[in-house]
């Protein structure tokens, strides 16, 4: 199965033993009809949630959890979607490639393409078997505040900022500082949605970023304001095959940090 998966495909692995469906939309849109066989998981879980850096991954224990009670297995593999155009998806997805889970999909489009293409819908829940599957954290998805600041003058290495125009400009503070990380690009997360296909990809997303200057000849490491949204922008540039990770700190921790350098 393709990393970036249709609707219309997916349809036809529904019955697949391996297969294991997480939707990340609101509890209420997934109650109110959701893909059959696919099971719930709150986004809020994905997150350690403690501040000043909310977004970091939770601890072992957390994650060892999480996967266990939704009973992933080495086999399995996982389709995410969400109901916001990927974000929770990504960040989901994200995660699993943390613990080298590799084996998974997205949606595209979530569940806004899927009630679009008029596909079958139940609100009966699925009865999962928990696992005991041992989960390990590899770090090549991931960068923190130091690693970033060692590459700041590396010319192959790039900062996608997937936060707001006014997040970026430093017109809107979310943290003691404003502004962005020095030589980071900015591309706003839903730039990369078309509100005209049912927030899929759009599908000059490589010209677009090329344009921006994020592109496959650098190392590109992705963050927003607490990794939500840039858990969007990590899967279009692993989809478009770029040597990509995401800074799960964001602009929450480098933001409150004394010593981290700050443009405007």
């Amino acid at each position: 199965m393709n990393l970036i998966i249709e609707a219309e495909d997916l349809v036809a692995e529904l019955e697949h033993e391996e297969l294991l469906i997480v939707d990340l939309s609101s509890s209420q849109n997934y109650l109110s009809g959701h893909i059959p066989g696919a099971l719930h998981l709150p986004f809020h879980v994905l997150m350690a949630g403690t501040p000043p850096a909310p977004g970091k991954l939770p601890d072992l224990d957390q994650l060892t959890h999480i996967f266990r009670s939704i009973g992933l297995r080495p086999e399995t593999h996982v389709v995410a979607c969400d109901d916001e155009g990927g974000g929770w998806a990504g960040r989901f997805l994200w995660t699993l490639e943390v613990i080298g889970h590799r084996n998974y999909s997205y949606l595209n489009g979530g569940m806004r393409a899927w009630r679009g293409a008029g596909l079958p819908l139940t609100t009966e829940e699925p009865q999962i078997t928990p696992s005991n599957i041992e989960v390990s954290i590899d770090t090549a998805s991931t960068m923190d505040a130091e690693q970033i600041q060692a590459q700041l003058d590396n010319p192959n290495f790039t900062v996608w900022d997937a936060r707001s125009p006014q997040e970026y400009s430093g017109e809107r503070v979310l943290a003691m500082k404003g502004g962005h990380i020095p030589g980071a690009i900015n591309c706003e997360w839903t730039q990369l949605m078309d509100p005209q296909r049912d927030l899929r990809i759009r599908t000059d997303a490589r010209e677009f970023l090329a344009e921006l200057g994020i592109d496959d000849k650098h190392r590109v490491v992705t963050h927003c304001q607490s990794h939500h949204r840039s858990g969007f922008t990590w899967l279009v540039g692993k989809s478009l095959g770029f040597d990509i990770c995401a800074y799960p700190g964001s602009w929450s921790e480098w933001g409150n940090l004394p010593d981290t350098p700050v443009k405007q």
